[in-house]
C-alpha cells in the first residue's frame, strides 16, 4: 500500500526518495544515516560525561578533528575505534543472541 487517505508508508517514501532497497542510492543513504546515528550516540554520551572532544580524543589516541567528524556523521569509526570510544565514555557494547522462537 503506497498511500492511504493522504498518508504514505515509510517504505514507499524511502523508495521514492532514495531508491529501492539494495540500490546504490539507498545503500548510500543507509550508510549516511548509520554514521549520523553513531555520531549522535557518541556526542550525547560525551556530553553526559562532561568530556570535551579534545579529552575524548586524547583518551582514545586520536585528535579532536576526528572526534568532531565522527559526531557530525562525516566519518564512520571502525569497530575497534568505536569500542575504544565507548569504553572511554564508560559505556559497553554487548552482543546478544536472540531468543529462539518457542
Amino acid at each position: 500500500m503506497k498511500e492511504r487517505d493522504g498518508i504514505m508508508s515509510v517504505d514507499a517514501m524511502m523508495d521514492e526518495r532514495y531508491g529501492k532497497v539494495g540500490t546504490p542510492e539507498r545503500e548510500a543513504f543507509r550508510k549516511e544515516a548509520y554514521a549520523y546515528c553513531v555520531g549522535q550516540i557518541i556526542c550525547d554520551a560525551r556530553k553526559r560525561e562532561k568530556v570535551t572532544q579534545q579529552e575524548l580524543a586524547q583518551r582514545v589516541g586520536t585528535n579532536k578533528s576526528y572526534i568532531s567528524r565522527v559526531e557530525n556523521g562525516n566519518v564512520e569509526p571502525g569497530a575497534g575505534m568505536f569500542l575504544r570510544i565507548l569504553s572511554a565514555l564508560g559505556l559497553r557494547f554487548e552482543v546478544l543472541q536472540p531468543l529462539a522462537n518457542s
